[in-house]
Formats: structure tokens, C-alpha cells, sequence
């Protein structure tokens, strides 16, 4: 399955997409993703018979459009800015209603993501209920203040995947070095609300099989949702 590429309301978008699917996918992606999308689809594909399509969007400014708030630069110079609640009005207001008009199923769409994207797909999940799953593979948790705000509130959808290789909590950044207990005390909290939640701890560190990690999750989302 090769992707028609098309621009909807600025953006790439990256359709790949089957007349009969029964899920759509949604995943906002970077350039290291672009090249690795093809594969995930195949690794889809061969791990699960069922029907699905996959939008993939490009995201030009990972910090800002990924992160819920402003937040200090981890690594590098870039801080982090308050650009996710724009990004999800882009899916929710803008992208799914054009997938509609074009008769493609949006009944049950699973929103994904690696890395900051995976952060952006598990605060989604707190912010509306239009998605059916969701995957957050590899997700910055260790984001500053996301775990108090994932206390205080309480997720809208039923069933939620999460992710992590097993050396990222090795890492030298002693922010970034958090994210295995911030992953844990994120699955622990999300049983707790009442989630349908697994974490599943696959080999490597953060960079490694990206798009295993994320074929991994749509399909057990596929395999095990709720509702």
C-alpha cells in the first residue's frame, strides 16, 4: 500500500488508505517517521487481518505543536510550547471531517504517536472521547508537570496502549531518565480510572524500531479495544 499525499489545510498528510477499512489510524509524524511509514503499514498489515486505513500528518515544529504547555528546554535549546491544543483542533475540526466527506470510516479511529507525538496522543485522550484507542509509544512522560495533570483528570477513552524500551530510564539526561517510573505510575493510574491499559516494554532504547513499536500498538488496540 503506497500513500496518496495530499494537503489539508497546510499540512502533508500521508493517506494510506483500503475501501473496506474498518479502523482508521491516526499518527502525526516527522521526518524520521515519513521514512519509515511504509514499513509500519507492512509490519500492520502482517501482524492483523483486519481492514485499516492510516493518515500519518507532518509536524514542522515537534516542540511547540506536540506539548500541552510552555515548558524550559530538557536537551538542546528549544523549549517546549502550548501548541497540542491547535494540533488536535486540526484532527478533530479539520482533517476527520475531510476523511468523512471522502466516505472513509472514522466510527472507530485510533490516535498514535512516538515520542512527543506519544505524549500529544495520551493527553488527547483526556481532552475528548471521538477516539476509540489510543497509542503512546515511547511517550514523554517525563514531560514536566504531566503526571499531575494526568492525576487530576480523567481520560475519555476506554482503551489505552503504552510503551517504552527497556534502556530509555538508563538514559543521561536525568530529566529524560524519569520516564520509566513516570510510565509506570501512568499505566497504574489509568487501571485505576477504569482504563483498558497495557504497557508493554519492548528491547533498545528510544531510538530504536520506532515503527515496530507503533505497528505493535495500533494492532493490539485492533485486537483488544473496549466499546
Amino acid at each position: 500500500m503506497k500513500p496518496e499525499v495530499v494537503e489539508v489545510f497546510g499540512k502533508a498528510c500521508y493517506l494510506y488508505l483500503q475501501s473496506e477499512a474498518e479502523y482508521l489510524l491516526i499518527q502525526p509524524v516527522d521526518e524520521h517517521d515519513l521514512e519509515l511509514l511504509d514499513k509500519e503499514v507492512e509490519i500492520i498489515q502482517s501482524l492483523s487481518d483486519k481492514p485499516f486505513s492510516l493518515v500519518a500528518f507532518k509536524v514542522e515544529d515537534w516542540n511547540h505543536e506536540l506539548t500541552p504547555w510552555s515548558a524550559p528546554p530538557v536537551f538542546g535549546k528549544q523549549s517546549f510550547g502550548d501548541g497540542a491544543a491547535e494540533t488536535l483542533a486540526f484532527v478533530t475540526g479539520k482533517l476527520l471531517p475531510i476523511l468523512q466527506e471522502r466516505r472513509i470510516n472514522t466510527s472507530h479511529c485510533l490516535l498514535g504517536g512516538y515520542s512527543l507525538a506519544g505524549l500529544f496522543a495520551i493527553w488527547a485522550a483526556y481532552q475528548t472521547g471521538m477516539f476509540a484507542g489510543i497509542v503512546a509509544a515511547s511517550p514523554s512522560v517525563w514531560f514536566p508537570k504531566w503526571l499531575d495533570y494526568a492525576q487530576a483528570n480523567h481520560p475519555q477513552v476506554r482503551s489505552i496502549y503504552l510503551s517504552l524500551g527497556d534502556k530509555e530510564e538508563k538514559a543521561k539526561n536525568p530529566v529524560m531518565a524519569q520516564v520509566g517510573n513516570a510510565i509506570r505510575r501512568q499505566e497504574q493510574m489509568l487501571k485505576e480510572k477504569g482504563v483498558n491499559a497495557i504497557l508493554e516494554w519492548n528491547a533498545g532504547n528510544h531510538f530504536v524500531d520506532s515503527e515496530k513499536r507503533m505497528a505493535k500498538g495500533f494492532v493490539w488496540l485492533m485486537n483488544n479495544m473496549i466499546g
